[in-house]
This record gives C-alpha cells, structure tokens and sequence, in this order.
C-alpha cells in the first residue's frame, strides 16, 4: 500500500512539475538548411527517444507478465479452495457452510492479490510513459539548442 502511495505521490508531483513548465517563446525564424550539429542531435535524439520507447515496451511486457502471473495464481487458488470445499461438502454436509466460507475468504483474498499487482502494473507503465516523455522532451531541447548554434 506504502509503494502505491508513493507512486502515486510521485505521478502526481512530476504531472504537476510538466504542467508548470512554459515553454519559450520562439522567434520565427527562415528555414536554415541542417547543419552537422544539428543533424547530429537530431540522431542522437532519435536513438534516446527509441532507446525510452523500447524501454517503457519493456517494463510494460514485465509488468503484463505480472498481471498474467496473478490471475493464474488467483485461479489456481480458487480452484484449490472450491476443490477442497467440494471434498468437504462430500464427507459431511454440516460442515459445508464453514467450508463454503473458506473457499470464499480464500476467493476473496486472491482477487484482492489480484487488483494489488494489477494497480501496481498500471502504476508501473504510468511511470515509464512518463520518463520516455521525459526523454522526448529532453531531446527536443537538445536539437533546438544544436540547430540555433
């Protein structure tokens, strides 16, 4: 629960930082043809903003592969639980009802597994959108700062 928190804090001040930043005024300015510098920075800021893509591609897939890993145990949980009921239902049925309860304590508990790591996920993918927006905007100060060289 501490990390969500933290995460989401987090999420919310650097949403805030983005939203206060301004940007410069730009002087209208002729086409200049590319120069070295700025085609240089402008490759350099090509292989950043796919090297942040490829990134956030890979916690995104981690963080699916999470997700997949909770719901199978989740449900391997809850078949445990409904099996061992069923098992008990069989050998007495006065104790179904507390055997019932069980398997939906068990139930219960799993799902909430469940939305944990699925929040945790999203909280997760949120996070590396937000530095491969980070590195775009990066790489866009630096072709501008290299093409007005």
């Amino acid at each position: 629960m501490n990390k969500l928190l933290a995460t989401l804090i987090a999420t919310l001040v650097t949403g805030a930082a983005f939203a206060q930043v301004t940007a410069p005024a730009v002087p209208a300015t002729p086409a200049v043809p590319a120069t070295a510098a700025t085609t240089k920075a402008e490759v350099k800021a090509d292989k950043a903003v796919a090297a942040a893509v490829k990134s956030e591609a890979k916690v995104d897939a981690k963080a699916d592969t999470k997700v997949e890993k909770a719901e199978m145990a989740a449900d391997a949980k809850k078949a445990k639980a409904a099996a061992k009921a069923d098992k008990v239902d069989a050998k007495a049925a006065v104790k179904t009802g507390k055997a019932d309860a069980k398997a939906e304590k068990a139930t219960i508990k799993a799902d909430a597994k469940l939305d944990t790591v699925k929040t945790d996920a999203a909280a997760t993918k949120a996070n590396a959108n937000i530095e491969t927006n980070a590195v775009k905007a990066d790489v866009k100060a630096d072709v501008k700062a290299a093409g007005s060289k």
